[in-house]
């Protein structure tokens, strides 16, 4: 499957929007993370990621279908951190997240930290970014009694 990623613009906030919804809804069910989880997301919160020039959001396609999305945020000079990825349930398990992350990094070769954040309980998510290089740094935050974010980081050495 050939993943690619597209620049994102205003006028694909009610698809990405959407889907950003769909993709995460299954966690909002499983955890009750009403507060902070992306299917909760205002649309107007929403709207200014990708309209924001302190973000780099992207459509994810996947043999040129509508996959997911995956916003950049530039954090300093050197410094992104990645929130949110989603992948729609039916390209869950094919790659498509690892290939978006590879092909993230490439875009933005400058960089000399990735930072992100999962549900500590979503183990395929950790094991996901451990893979891609990202290591736990040890901060994470109870969001229900059910969920604990936990934050990753990555140093690219240049």
């Amino acid at each position: 499957m050939k993943v690619t990623l597209e620049k994102a613009y205003e006028e694909d906030t009610l698809s990405l929007f959407d889907m950003q919804r769909r993709a995460f809804l299954p966690l909002l069910e499983k955890y009750q993370d009403y507060e902070t989880s992306p299917a909760t997301e205002p649309i107007e919160r929403f709207y200014s990621k990708i309209s924001s020039r302190q973000n780099d959001f992207f459509k994810i396609l996947a043999d040129g279908m509508l996959a997911g999305g995956i916003c950049v945020e530039r954090k300093g000079d050197k410094r992104f951190r990645i929130s949110p990825l989603f992948v729609l349930p039916e390209f869950q398990g094919l790659g498509i997240a690892q290939e978006t992350i590879r092909l993230t990094e490439l875009i933005f070769s400058e960089a000399e930290l990735w930072e992100l954040s999962t549900l500590l309980e979503e183990q395929g998510n950790c094991y996901l970014y451990e893979k891609m290089g990202y290591v736990k740094i040890g901060v994470n935050k109870k969001l229900t009694m059910w969920a604990t974010l936990v934050y990753y980081q990555k140093a690219v050495s240049t």
